[in-house]
Parts: C-alpha cells; sequence; structure tokens
C-alpha cells in the first residue's frame, strides 16, 4: 500500500526518525502532487495544496506519521569562481539574464553543465570546472511569460 503525504516539515521542526529516503534531482524537487519512488523501492504520494520547492533535508510527514527524508541527488554541475566579490555578482546577473537555475554562495556559483554557458563564463574572465553535487538553486517567483513558465532565481 501506498503511503500519502499532504505536509512538509523542515529538518529542524520536530518529527520522528525518518523510516526512508527519497533522492531527487534539483528539477525533480519542485513539486504539488507525485508518486516518489523511495530507496526501498516503496512508494508515496505526495499530494500538497500548493507547489513547494523541497530542499535537501526536508521531511515528508506520512499519513501514519512516519516520515521519508528528501536528499538532494549528485549532479553534473560547473563550479563557477568569480576574480572578486563584484565579480561574482556580475556572473550572476549574466547567469540570471539567461533564465538558468543557480547555487549562489560566498565565494563560487553552481550550474547545470551547458558547454554554450561555459564558453560564455570563460570569456568573462570566470574559472569553470566541472564539479558533481548536490544542486540546490536559489529558490524563485514562479510566473509565465507568453505562455511558458519560469523560474526567477
Amino acid at each position: 500500500m501506498t503511503e500519502r503525504c499532504t505536509e512538509i516539515l523542515k529538518p529542524d521542526a520536530p518529527h520522528s526518525a525518518p523510516i526512508n529516503q527519497v533522492v531527487l534531482r534539483h528539477d525533480q524537487r519542485h513539486l504539488r502532487r507525485k508518486l516518489l519512488h523511495l530507496i526501498n523501492d516503496e512508494m508515496v504520494m505526495v499530494d500538497l495544496k500548493e507547489p513547494v520547492m523541497l530542499a535537501h533535508g526536508d521531511l515528508l510527514l506520512l499519513g501514519n506519521g512516519d516520515c521519508v527524508e528528501v536528499a538532494a541527488a549528485e549532479e553534473q554541475l560547473y563550479e563557477i569562481t568569480p576574480r572578486n566579490a563584484l565579480h561574482l555578482i556580475e556572473l550572476a546577473w549574466h547567469l540570471g539574464n539567461r533564465h538558468l537555475p543557480a547555487e549562489i554562495q560566498d565565494n563560487r556559483i553552481l550550474i547545470q553543465r551547458d558547454p554554450v554557458i561555459q564558453t560564455m563564463l570563460a570569456g568573462l574572465g570566470a574559472g569553470v570546472r566541472e564539479v558533481t553535487a548536490r544542486f540546490q538553486p536559489v529558490r524563485g517567483a514562479y510566473h509565465t511569460h507568453g505562455g511558458h513558465a519560469h523560474h526567477h532565481g
């Protein structure tokens, strides 16, 4: 029997120890209603009132009171390193202008691999190297432009 989840808990909320785990890429963690396959091949039906963007460590609260931990999958990314803080802001602007999901940190930006974007970044003087890491892009507003949806990070 498939358990049902109608509530998401943050890791710091009171909860029981997770009984299972689901591993999802960043694009799989934006959901409202979806059947998820857990690491032990069981399934959970997530059925929320509104769409959410799950983060690594969030918990799916099941109808029986148990919890399932959300784990961010390792993804193939570019690590972008700037010359300085102002350069980081400039690089973030160029990536945001292209509507690219980006994880922005103090000294680097992570994005999904794209050879065209890699060439652009190198031309802007950024350091770019391939990495494999968990990816948590900046959460932003979802809205539409001319009939197609965009996520603005």
